[in-house]
């Protein structure tokens, strides 16, 4: 017997492989475009792959440039922010999502708002405090800011989170004799792990991927981040598309090997809920 075609799933295949290289078409693109010598860079017809590979473009930004300062100066930075911002997200999380007081809402509704506030607004004010700390040109102004920055989203996310989890289980421990404390750190932390990594992860890429406020707090090359670092290629008549290439891949490789050692967490983190325990 000839099998039905289950067109409905056929439907679904196709629309997630268009999706799918949709997606992945822009990365595949700045790959090729970092293996392209400068005399292939714009031609016609469009070369999917270049006819002369070349890793020019790599050997550049890392001789000519203090690439490894810039990566290690984005990752010092995001990984300080990004745990700090996740430290103060858990005890704000774990009191909106357990306590009752006046002006809860307005609390909540206060981190959204901050949200919708362009960053523009802000820098005058900004500038001048940092200019007061004499943190220009200084990477604590930036932890400092992307902390203020991450907290408001972070700490939503991780109320949300703390309300998955039973209270049932934080009565339990607190009967056994521990106090409110010790359940939060020794029972509910543990259960909440998938949730602290989509958390952390969150605020980690925010913190990488931050040009506007790396730009203007940041000038001297020693301090640069790689947002600001791969700005530099664009010129007043000028861009150098085959370096800015390369340092956008060499750039992905740290996010990339975080969400690949930290897959599970995420997909926990962000399904939390879906079954109540």
């Amino acid at each position: 017997m000839v099998r039905r075609i289950n067109w409905k799933l056929l439907v679904k295949v196709v629309f997630l492989s268009l999706f799918l290289v949709f997606t992945v078409f822009p990365l595949y693109w700045i790959f090729v475009t970092s293996l392209k010598p400068a005399n292939e860079m714009f031609t016609f017809p469009i070369q999917y792959w270049p006819e002369n590979v070349t890793f020019e473009n790599y050997i550049n930004i890392i001789k000519i440039s203090n690439f490894d300062v810039y990566i290690m100066n984005s990752l010092i930075l995001s990984l300080i922010a990004g745990v700090i911002s996740l430290i103060i997200a858990t005890l704000g999380g774990y009191v909106l999502a357990r306590f009752e007081f006046k002006g809860k809402t307005q609390v909540i509704f206060a981190f959204f708002i901050t949200q919708m506030i362009p960053l523009f607004i802000g820098l005058a004010p900004l500038y001048l405090l940092m200019s007061k700390l004499e943190l220009i040109n200084r990477l604590p102004s930036l932890m400092l800011m992307y902390t203020v920055m991450m907290v408001p989203f972070c700490t939503v996310m991780m109320k949300g989170f703390f309300e998955r989890i039973p209270l049932s289980l934080e009565e339990a421990a607190m009967i056994d004799g521990c106090s409110r404390i010790t359940a939060l750190f020794k029972v509910i932390i543990p259960v909440m792990l998938p949730g602290l990594a989509a958390t952390f992860i969150f605020a980690f890429v925010q913190c990488w991927n931050e040009l506007f406020l790396a730009v203007m707090f940041i000038d001297k090359e020693e301090a640069k981040t790689i947002p600001v670092a791969m700005n530099s290629f664009i010129t007043k008549f000028d861009i150098d598309w085959g370096s800015m290439s390369a340092a956008t891949v060499l750039s992905v490789i740290p996010t990339l090997l975080l969400f690949a050692f930290a897959q599970k967490y995420i997909v926990e983190g962000m399904t939390q809920g879906s079954i109540k325990g």
